[in-house]
């Protein structure tokens, strides 16, 4: 599969549905995956470190996973809190009708698998996590990140991850120094390569 095709809105690969077994939030799930989209025969390693070392969500609000692909982290936060809404957003189709199909399959009703422009213009979020898609280039990732982390409420924070040798610590400056007024950012840990930087809504 060419590295492009998982942020292509519509992939032109041939869908070859396959079915994982994972485990999440102590929960062992069989879930779609399919060609043309992002890590599809297991959990990502940097996504595994997110969800390794994220603290518990609080039992309710209004979260978003950025980048979402076939729903690991959402299927996470959905399972962890399940009175509150989920928000996966992603710009391929393929992956937001995966999800949905997951999200069924754990019996799950509070994810909404969306694409970036069908999220409420009003919606302001509790929490963010994301394995953010490096790959799609530097000023796509920066709109994304400059999109998504000012919708946090006060105080709330983001989890993103990144690759060390993905550019961890350059993506780390020029959140604090374009989005500094806006989110306050620093290194929450690092793990296997991977850095976790939180970013705080600053009022």
């Amino acid at each position: 599969m060419a590295s492009e095709h998982y942020f292509s809105s519509q992939p032109s690969s041939e869908l070859r549905p396959r079915e994982i077994t994972v485990e999440l939030a102590g929960r062992e799930l069989s879930l779609a995956t399919a060609a043309g989209v992002f890590s599809p025969g297991r959990i990502d390693p940097g996504t595994a470190v997110l969800l390794g070392s994220m603290p518990t969500p609080p039992r309710d609000g209004t979260f978003l996973d950025v980048g979402c692909g076939w729903g690991p982290i959402a299927l996470t936060l959905a399972l962890r809190s399940p009175d509150a809404e989920v928000w996966a957003v992603d710009v391929n189709e393929r992956v937001l009708e995966l999800l949905r199909e997951n999200a069924k399959r754990a019996g799950l009703t509070n994810v909404h698998a969306v694409l970036p422009g069908d999220v409420p213009d009003d919606l302001v979020f509790d929490g963010i996590w994301s394995n953010p898609p490096i790959r799609v280039g530097k000023q796509a990732l920066h709109d994304i990140l400059s999109a998504w982390l000012p919708r946090l409420g006060i105080d709330m924070e983001a989890y993103l991850v990144v690759a060390k040798n993905l550019g961890a610590d350059s993506l780390q400056r020029w959140i604090a120094d374009e989005l500094g007024p806006v989110v306050e950012i620093e290194r929450d840990s690092t793990s296997k390569g991977y850095r976790i930087l939180r970013a705080t809504r600053l009022a």
